[in-house]
C-alpha cells in the first residue's frame, strides 16, 4: 500500500486535510446516530492494540470501525509482547498481512512510530505517552460544535505539560487558534515540540499562573494531575498542583460564554471540581461523544 498514510501526530496533516476530516464527521454524526451510517468498509478489519486500559478509546474505535461495516480485533502487549517477545517490526509485517489497520493504545511513542514505517496499512495514534492526537480532534470538533470555529478562540489548559498539551501544541501548529497551557514550574511540555511550534508560529503560551491564564478564555481544558504509570507519584502531584484546580472562583475571569472540556477519566475534586465538572459550561460527555465520531471519520479517511 505505497500511499497508505498513519495518523500519529496532528500537524502531520495540513489543515485542508484536518478540515476534511471534521467535516465528515460531522456530516456523518446524525447518521450515526440515526443508525443510517452506509457500510462502506464491509470485509475489513481493525486491529486494536492495547497496553492500557481503555473506556472511551476501546469503545469509540471498536464502535467506529462496526458502523461502518468493518469487524475489530482486540489485542493485548500481552498476547503479542511488541519490543519483547517480537520485535516491532516483525509484529507490523504480521498485522498487515492480516488486517486492514491497526489501532494502538501503547507507552512508548517511538515503538508506535516504528510499527507505522514498517507497517503497510494505516496505523492510528490512539494515545502514547507523547501525545494523543485523537482525542484532540475529537475535542476541536466538540469546541466548534459549542462556539462556532475555534478560529481566534483562547483554548486554556489548566494542569500537565503532558500528552495532550503537546497535541494542543500540534494543533495549534495547524489550526489558527491561542493555545495557552498554565502548569506548574517543572511540568512543562516536551522541548522538542515546543520548539517546533514556536518554528512553525503558532500562536501558543506557557504560563504558571492559572487565574492569568483563564482571562478570558472561550475554552478551558482539564485532564488528571497523573495518569497511568504515575501512581506512585500523585501524593507529590498533588501538592504540585494544588492551585490548578478548575473550579468556579476559577472561571470567574472566563469569557461569559465560555466552555468546560476534560478528557476523562476525571478525578472528581482533584483536578475539577463537580460543580464545574456537572455545571451548565460543561460539554465533557458532548466531547466524549465526539471521541466516537471524529475517529469515525479519520478510519474511513485512512482505511480504503
Amino acid at each position: 500500500m505505497a500511499d497508505k498514510r498513519d495518523f500519529l501526530h496532528i500537524d502531520d496533516y495540513t489543515l485542508p486535510e484536518l478540515r476534511a476530516i471534521l467535516d465528515l464527521a460531522k456530516q456523518t454524526k446524525p447518521l450515526a446516530r440515526a443508525h443510517t451510517l452506509p457500510h462502506t468498509h464491509p470485509n475489513r478489519v481493525l486491529a486494536c492494540v492495547f497496553a492500557k486500559p481503555s473506556l472511551r478509546t476501546r469503545i469509540s474505535f471498536e464502535v467506529a470501525f462496526r458502523q461502518l461495516g468493518g469487524q475489530t480485533m482486540f489485542i493485548t502487549d500481552k498476547e503479542i509482547g511488541m519490543g519483547t517477545r517480537e520485535s516491532v517490526h516483525d509484529v507490523a509485517k504480521v498485522l498487515s498481512r492480516m488486517c486492514d489497520g491497526i489501532m494502538i493504545r501503547w507507552f512508548d511513542h517511538g515503538e508506535v512510530v516504528e510499527l507505522a514505517k514498517h507497517a503497510t496499512v494505516p496505523v492510528i495514534n490512539g494515545l502514547t505517552d507523547l501525545n494523543h492526537p485523537c482525542q484532540v480532534m475529537a475535542d476541536i470538533m466538540t469546541i466548534e460544535e459549542h462556539l462556532g470555529t475555534i478560529e481566534g478562540k483562547n483554548v486554556v489548559m489548566v494542569g500537565d505539560g503532558n500528552n495532550l498539551a503537546v497535541s494542543w501544541l500540534n494543533a495549534s501548529i495547524r489550526f489558527p487558534f491561542n493555545f495557552i497551557l498554565a502548569c506548574p514550574e517543572g511540568y512543562e511540555p516536551n522541548e522538542a515540540i515546543v520548539a517546533k511550534a514556536e518554528a512553525a508560529g503558532a500562536s501558543f503560551c506557557i504560563t504558571h499562573d492559572p487565574q492569568e491564564a483563564v482571562e478570558g478564555a472561550h475554552v478551558i481544558y482539564g485532564d488528571a494531575f497523573y495518569s497511568m504509570g504515575q501512581e506512585e507519584e500523585a501524593i507529590k502531584r498533588r501538592k504540585d498542583f494544588a492551585r490548578f484546580q478548575i473550579s468556579a472562583p476559577l472561571l470567574k475571569a472566563a469569557h461569559k460564554d465560555h466552555i468546560v472540556l476534560h478528557c476523562l477519566p476525571a478525578h472528581r475534586g482533584e483536578e475539577i471540581t463537580d460543580e464545574v465538572m456537572d455545571g451548565p459550561h460543561s460539554v465533557v460527555f458532548d466531547e466524549a461523544e465526539n471521541r466516537l465520531h471524529a475517529q469515525r471519520a479519520i478510519l474511513a479517511t485512512l482505511i480504503r
